[in-house]
């Protein structure tokens, strides 16, 4: 039997109860006007015994959402999900999460942080320090018990929410991108930690959901993988990881498995690019400095104008989460394709490459105005208008008609910075206006 035929022949025993079933579920979140945001539309998930799951897809896809709907934190606007065969009505009793962000109680010690999640189990003080002890012990904090989330490093603190988790004995471990707040080389030691621990059945948990954005870390960690596209979230495939733990990452079956689902994320880009953008369009806040960046790597060694996307995200020490706006970006603006996982210049991103600053701005300037209709709207409304002036609240409200609130001013933000750099029009935070000119030079 091949390596690859074995390690499926290892996959955990589908049970005939999964641990966790979703069937259609959807969610839309009410706006001031317009029609509901659907963030997840048709959701379908089972997930049994022994099983790493990833939902794994970019900010924005419903990942998060979908797993507090899992935690019964929210509700489904449409669909049922199922905890050991019965549905989730609340926070059920063992499930557990541990978030991006450590949230620890700065005025408790180690201890009595990971003791919070016991005090509503009525356990007798005794029982809470030992269950907590042993988390502790577990996770690799034993000896710093007595110390205080101040005295810890980001990877410590982390460990602490594992910890937390791990006292309520879960059934179910719900991750929400627990590594991505930490360095680099605190993330792998504590993804190679929390492996290791589960390859030899030393925690309580028989299945886990983890939510990422990192296919390198997904392809590493699952056993399946859901892949979700965006607005609204969807699956989109369901991939199975074939390799058997510990797995390595410099493997060509790995590096193919990675680069197979980067062609699948830019799938819909690859089809969506010829399509006109809306003025409610959201747009990713990114820097000029970074799309020059990007262009500038891109037209040079070893590139040449065309990169593969894991070797470019690898190189430049960006997650894939990072790397996709700012080639979408380039995309949306006409200086570069995204297809199938490569992103390639167009004529016009190399000429953008090889030109001076001011030059730049020209081009910047043309592709702002012709390509993103939210920017041509806010400079034909400053050119109508007496003064050339116009309050920023005017174009928000207009975009909270597409978009959710934080989105919207994402969007407004991005769309500033890019006018601001291309000399089309700027904004006064003072006043909080946009205007065709700066004021003290309105009269020179």
């Amino acid at each position: 039997m091949g390596e690859t035929e074995s390690a499926l022949a290892q996959a955990p025993v589908q049970n005939a109860t999964p641990v966790l079933e979703a069937r259609g579920v959807s969610r839309a979140f009410a706006r001031p006007h317009g029609e509901p945001l659907k963030v997840l539309e048709a959701v379908d998930l089972t997930l049994y015994r022994g099983e790493i799951v990833g939902l794994l897809g970019r900010s924005g896809s419903g990942k998060s959402t979908l797993l507090r709907i899992v935690a019964g934190l929210i509700r489904p606007s449409a669909g049922s999900v199922k905890y050991l065969g019965r549905p989730i009505e609340g926070p059920p009793p063992g499930v557990a999460m541990v978030f991006q962000s450590f949230a620890l109680f700065p005025w408790l010690t180690v201890l009595q942080n990971v003791e919070v999640g016991l005090e509503a189990q009525d356990l007798d003080p005794e029982e809470r320090r030992a269950r907590a002890l042993r988390a502790i012990d577990i996770i690799g904090l034993d000896g710093f018990q007595n110390a205080y989330p101040r005295e810890l490093s980001g990877g410590m603190r982390q460990r602490v929410g594992f910890a937390r988790a791990l006292v309520l004995n879960p059934t179910l471990l719900l991750m929400d991108e627990p590594f991505s707040a930490l360095d680099v080389l605190t993330a792998e030691t504590l993804r190679t930690d929390f492996l290791d621990l589960w390859m030899e059945n030393k925690l309580p948990i028989q299945s886990v959901l983890l939510v990422t954005h990192n296919i390198e870390e997904a392809v590493l960690m699952c056993d399946r993988v859901l892949l979700f596209s965006s607005n609204p979230g969807r699956v989109v495939a369901e991939i199975r990881v074939p390799f058997k733990h510990p797995r390595n990452r410099l493997d060509p079956r790995f590096r193919q498995l990675v680069d197979d689902i980067y062609a699948r994320m830019t799938v819909r880009r690859e089809a969506g690019k010829a399509q006109v953008l809306s003025i409610g369009e959201r747009l990713p806040e990114i820097s000029t400095n970074l799309l020059a960046g990007l262009i500038e790597a891109l037209a040079s060694e070893p590139y040449k104008g065309h990169a593969d996307m894991p070797a470019l995200a690898q190189s430049l020490a960006l997650e894939v989460d990072e790397l996709f706006p700012i080639a979408e970006s380039l995309q949306m603006l006409g200086f570069a394709e995204v297809a199938a996982g490569d992103v390639h210049l167009t004529p016009l991103g190399r000429e953008f490459a090889e030109a001076d600053t001011q030059a730049r701005k020209k081009i910047f300037a043309r592709q702002l105005v012709t390509r993103i209709p939210l920017a041509a709207h806010i400079k034909s409304v400053l050119d109508e208008r007496p003064g050339h002036r116009a309050p920023a609240v005017r174009f928000l409200s207009e975009l909270e008609d597409y978009l959710t609130d934080n989105a919207a001013e994402q969007t407004l933000r991005a769309v500033t910075n890019w006018g601001r750099y291309a000399e089309i029009f700027t904004y006064d935070d003072a006043t909080e206006s946009f205007s065709l000119v700066e004021p003290e030079t309105e009269n020179v």
